[in-house]
């Protein structure tokens, strides 16, 4: 499993890491919420530690709900229950406060591993979308409209594929954002707005793709 693990202290991460490693996994550690802000695409699991030098840990964790389901932890010496309760709502799948037993550690990640898969497996989209008469092939990276082949570039059928996977859902520019140029955090707003215009004009339907005010976009069936 990847894992990332966001520690300021370099004692801790270190017999973090060691043990991360003799259990088969494959950490890598940075030491400010910004960098896993940019790095959390690449991670099975983050490990959040609270008090880091560029801010809030529970600020990170808000920023990452937003763009992100992938599986955190928070692993802090902050164990009021104000700190819990708040983490614990803002998205935290698991809350260990320091010293934490490492057979514990592994034992509290595999559980929120499997229960993360199995959420995933129950909402898998479907390999192929229908839309009005637009047809998405998300196997195939085909799309079709009025029964004719529309010729998208490889960011525009993923901005598609991306609001097909939940047409009918409200989906924010943060998370498009997210999975189109993989950064949580330094994404430029306005390619996302001309990525949308482009989709827009070439699927001929200028309907099909909603604008949610204040949010995002909305891909109508």
């Amino acid at each position: 499993m990847k894992v990332l693990l966001v520690e300021d202290d370099d004692g801790v991460a270190e017999a973090l890491l060691e043990v991360l490693t003799a259990h088969g996994h494959q950490p890598r550690r940075v030491r400010h919420g910004a960098d896993a802000l940019t790095g959390h695409r690449e991670a099975d699991l983050v490990l959040l530690d609270l008090g880091l030098p560029d801010g809030d840990g529970l600020e990170v964790l808000h920023k990452l709900r937003r763009v992100t389901s992938v599986p955190v932890m928070v692993l802090t010496a902050r164990g009021d229950e104000r700190s819990v309760v708040r983490g614990l709502r803002l998205g935290a799948d698991d809350y260990l406060v320091k010293p934490v037993r490492l057979a514990e550690l592994l034992a509290r990640m595999d559980v929120v591993t499997r229960r993360a898969a199995h959420r995933a497996s129950a909402e898998d989209p479907p390999e192929e979308i229908t839309a009005g008469d637009v047809r998405i092939d998300l196997a195939g990276r085909r799309v079709e409209a009025g029964g004719e082949l529309v010729s998208l570039t490889a960011k525009e059928f993923d901005l598609l594929a991306a609001l097909a996977r939940r047409a009918g859902a409200a989906v924010s520019r943060q998370q498009l954002m997210d999975e189109l140029w993989g950064d949580a955090y330094l994404a430029i707003s306005r390619s996302l707005d001309v990525h949308i215009a482009q989709l827009r004009a070439k699927l001929g339907r200028p309907n099909l793709i909603s604008t949610i005010r204040g949010f995002g976009y909305r891909l109508e069936l």
